[in-house]
């Protein structure tokens, strides 16, 4: 690993303006999973790890976009919802 890199991993990345709605939708949607999680799985250390990881995975993937931006999206032609 280059100081370059220890650069971007350290230092502070805000999330661009056009990447926001990204990153609400992947809050929302880990939102909606982990409220499944607490309606169908027992309290226990299990149930708590099981959330813990799911908040990991929305910070990463928000620190991905905010460090790299977001793939760009397929076009899909003929598809009135997108």
């Amino acid at each position: 690993m280059d100081s370059a890199e220890l650069e971007k991993r350290f230092r502070s990345h805000n999330v661009p303006l056009g990447d926001i709605d990204t990153m609400e939708w992947l809050r929302v949607k880990a939102q909606f999973f982990a409220e499944d999680i607490l309606d169908r799985t027992p309290e226990s250390r299990e149930q708590s790890l099981a959330l813990t990881k799911l908040e990991e995975a929305v910070f990463w993937a928000i620190a991905g976009l905010a460090r790299n931006g977001s793939k760009p999206r397929p076009c899909v032609s003929g598809n009135s919802n997108a």
